[in-house]
């Protein structure tokens, strides 16, 4: 039996609401596009904004700035990281989290994977202690959250201050609790394959007012601290003001009004993705040679993306699937290659920092395959893809 190509792009993001078009146009005829170029009196769109997202959040704080990579690199030099200082860290994440301990002048102590995707916990104590690292920078990688409770023991056991990566956990919970509010700070992503788009763009949160006071003068607030929409009050300035690098790294007031008409349904859509996202899963779940990641049972977690291994697979078998499914219009990364290909990179191709063996990283990279699920995507779309992995996967199964 054949099946119908599918045609869907994996790409394109859901228009911006109403409100977004009607704040941009206001921004736009202003031509008040810096955050500080308001007149007295009035709020900018980046200080609203904030405002906004530490609601939502549910955080004391809350900084924009231009990146979700700013963001890391900012709240690792708050937190205290210098140059030369370890700083512990997933060894699957992304380019952007090793990249930003680099650029403060880190190095990066890489911690294994376990099946679940998230981060070990035993090769974490025991690289916290041998390292001497007083910071871990733990990357929700994909959306997979460790179990936080023992995440959080380890950190007070072993000293450690955490920056919680969340580019793809915004509107996920442990035990009920936001991903971003465990730790001492956390960053999130705008960038337009995460779950609010202004095509660039990040915060980062904490309820720690010095914290915030030191990334707020480094994002480049100059003398305007106290034009933010969530920052601490006027005496967490008064020293940190006059020793804090400006880095220029300021959201601007345009990517500030695309943002803010997207808080609102960002609860909705984590049901819309995670309801899709379930549909992939079930498409899968029988077939004998994958294997699904599990969740932590008070983990809900944001489908916004898929993943799956073929334990079993050799590297001719990973690049049939990928070839396959790219046939039949599905798009499908691998974490097992030996090139960087897109957005997709392992720890191998980060070579402005010093190798190191992750055998068990390695062994899970090498058959981990990763979709993204984006919401223009429909349910019997997600049905339609389902049908294409259970073929490309099993091409002699008998439909």
């Amino acid at each position: 039996m054949s099946i119908k190509k599918f045609t869907g792009s994996f790409v394109q993001q859901e228009p911006l609401p109403a409100k977004a078009h009607e704040r941009v146009q206001s921004v736009l005829a202003s031509a008040r596009f810096h955050r500080y170029g308001t007149q007295h009196g009035e709020q900018s769109e980046a200080a609203e904004l904030e405002t906004a997202f530490a609601d939502w959040q549910g955080a004391a704080f809350c900084l924009a700035v231009t990146s979700g990579g700013q963001a890391l690199q900012i709240a690792l030099r708050a937190v205290g990281v210098v140059p030369g200082d370890k700083v512990l860290t997933n060894a699957f994440t992304l380019a952007p989290v090793p990249g930003a301990i680099a650029a403060v002048g880190a190095t990066s102590v890489l911690v294994e994977t376990t099946e679940s995707l998230t981060i070990d916990l035993e090769d974490l104590d025991q690289k916290a202690a041998a390292s001497g690292a007083k910071v871990l920078l733990l990357s929700h990688m994909r959306g997979h959250i460790a179990d936080m409770g023992r995440v959080m023991a380890v950190c007070r056991d072993r000293g450690l201050m955490l920056v919680e990566d969340c580019a793809h956990t915004m509107g996920a919970t442990f035990s009920g609790v936001r991903s971003g509010n465990h730790g001492n700070v956390a960053c999130f992503s705008t960038q337009t394959y995460k779950h609010i788009n202004s095509g660039e763009g990040g915060f980062l949160t904490t309820d720690d007012a010095g914290i915030a006071a030191r990334a707020t003068m480094m994002s480049g607030s100059y003398m305007n601290y106290m034009r933010h929409g969530a920052g601490p009050d006027a005496q967490s300035y008064e020293i940190v003001r006059y020793e804090t690098p400006n880095m220029s790294a300021r959201m601007d007031n345009l990517r500030a009004a695309i943002l803010i008409a997207q808080i609102g349904p960002l609860d909705t859509n984590v049901r819309r993705w995670n309801q899709r996202h379930a549909v992939l899963a079930k498409a899968l779940a029988e077939i004998s040679a994958v294997t699904l990641p599990a969740n932590h049972q008070n983990v809900l977690r944001v489908g916004s993306s898929f993943q799956f291994r073929l334990p079993d697979a050799n590297e001719d078998t990973c690049h049939a699937v990928i070839a396959r499914a790219a046939e039949l219009g599905v798009e499908l990364k691998w974490f097992g290659a030996s090139e960087p290909v897109g957005f997709t990179s392992n720890h191998k191709s980060w070579r402005y920092q010093d190798a190191q063996t992750m055998p068990a990283t390695d062994r899970i990279l090498s058959t981990l395959f990763d979709m993204r699920v984006p919401l223009t995507f429909s349910v019997e779309d997600c049905e339609h893809i389902g049908l294409i992995l259970q073929r490309v996967i099993e091409p002699d199964a008998t439909p």
